[in-house]
């Protein structure tokens, strides 16, 4: 089990402290939900969570099959239901993939990063887009 230790600072600041590696993050509430925006809110580290595990699970499955894919990048977006209670609606996520789009190793590759952690253990009414782009 990994913990992290995390304090209300005020102003609606959070901070949380990776116990591992002593690494630390700082949150602030959003600007359409009473804060300044000075920082990743907890829904903005959630859904970037997505897009940085899948490309953590992509470059796993990349090592095993010998190919290098430094240099993927992505951008992530993220909705916030109207409706009450606040929740993430949706969570887009576009991947560019430095490897030509008919690399014989596409599907595994793809395959594997759907299959990520945070993919299956986000809540099933959370949409998610995923757009690849395989730019080799």
């Amino acid at each position: 089990m990994v913990e992290f230790d995390i304090s209300y600072e005020g102003g609606l600041h959070c901070t949380a402290k990776h116990g591992p590696s002593g690494a630390v993050i700082e949150t602030d509430a959003p600007v359409d939900n009473h804060g300044r925006g000075e920082a990743f809110s907890p829904t903005d580290l959630c859904a970037a969570s997505l897009g940085l595990c899948m490309l953590t699970i992509l470059g796993i499955a990349a090592e095993k099959c010998g190919v290098d894919i430094s240099g993927a990048k992505g951008r992530v977006g993220k909705e916030v239901s109207s409706e009450l209670p606040r929740r993430i609606g949706k969570i887009s996520v576009d991947l560019d993939i430095p490897l030509s789009p008919d690399h014989p190793s596409r599907d595994e590759l793809e395959k594997a990063a759907m299959s990520c952690p945070v993919h299956y253990s986000l809540h099933p009414d959370i949409e998610k887009v995923i757009t690849w782009n395989w730019n080799g």
